[in-house]
């Protein structure tokens, strides 16, 4: 635990997970720096869009899902991510336009990466990229300013904004790099940063393949063994069991924050690792905000 409020970054890469490689270099690096696990999704509807599932996994991120209906009401009044986390100031960096609109009734500024850097293609300039998001949340040449424009900064980047996706992961890749690089261990600011890497494997059919081999589940449901096998929490809210859980394809996350998080024996970005040697094991996706909360000293510790 931080001796005081740390500041964070989220890097969401939307529907990019099955195009990660191993030219991704900087993916798997801040994984071995990190601690690594799984987000688990309920299951898609059976007729929903690919922008309508982008913006339900994105409310699951947030924990609005249960209240959505409300959160995409123009006239709707409902409580922003700063009433629900004691004054937290976020912002969303996204082109989409319907995660704009979403992200502005939750509560959350959105931000351009060309407003943040001044240039017109930030995305192409990394250390640019990575000097802005440092900047607004009150960081400068390695130093923590007492005050800043934000506590969180989500980046979203993915689901088709990009030529096969190919230009998105590169682009995020090349940011965590450029991020890693400039938060080294000897500033001050490294152990204020708390860096979320998260890719997701975006439209999911259920089908056998994805279901077998990007399952989290570690004994076979139709195993004796099974009867005995102890509800895992991810299962389970407020002590009932979640009725829509999707046990494969979830997202994965890396979470590093130098001095704070605890280190795994994960060496690279991949489903098979974070199973094998993850450290973070497996939470519901709407309980990501509220660790992340607690990183900023807004909102009490989810889980053990």
């Amino acid at each position: 635990m931080a001796d005081k409020p740390s500041r964070a970054v989220v890097l969401y890469g939307d529907g990019l997970a099955p195009l990660i490689d191993s030219v991704h270099t900087h993916f798997h690096s801040m994984a071995s720096l990190s601690s690594c696990g799984f987000l688990t999704l309920p299951h898609s509807p059976p007729s929903e869009n690919d922008e309508a599932r982008m913006v339900r996994e994105f409310g699951e991120l947030l924990d609005v899902n249960e209240n959505v209906k409300d959160y995409t009401q123009a006239d709707s009044q409902v409580p922003t991510i700063s009433d629900r986390f004691m004054g937290l100031k976020a912002a969303l960096v996204t082109n989409n336009s319907n995660l704009q609109c979403f992200g502005r009734k939750c509560g959350l500024t959105i931000l351009s990466m060309n407003e943040i850097t001044g240039s017109s293609h930030p995305l192409d300039q990394p250390f640019l990229g990575a000097s802005g998001l440092l900047k607004v949340l009150g960081f400068q040449d390695g130093k923590t300013l007492d005050t800043s424009q934000f506590d969180l900064i989500l980046v979203h980047m993915g689901a088709g904004e990009g030529p096969d996706g190919l230009v998105d992961i590169k682009q995020v890749n090349d940011l965590v790099g450029a991020l890693v690089d400039m938060v080294k261990p000897e500033t001050e600011i490294s152990s204020r940063l708390h860096l979320s890497l998260i890719m997701s494997y975006g439209a999911v059919h259920g089908d056998g393949n994805s279901k077998s081999s990007l399952s989290v589940v570690k004994l076979d449901d139709n195993s004796k063994l099974s009867l005995l096998y102890p509800r895992q929490s991810y299962t389970l809210k407020a002590g009932k069991l979640r009725e829509n859980v999707r046990c494969h394809s979830p997202m994965l996350i890396a979470q590093w924050q130098n001095a704070v998080t605890r280190r795994d024996l994960v060496g690279t970005f991949s489903f098979l690792n974070f199973k094998e040697h993850g450290g973070n094991l497996v939470i519901p996706a709407d309980r990501f905000i509220h660790e992340v909360a607690f990183k900023l000293w807004k909102a009490p510790k989810y889980g053990a």
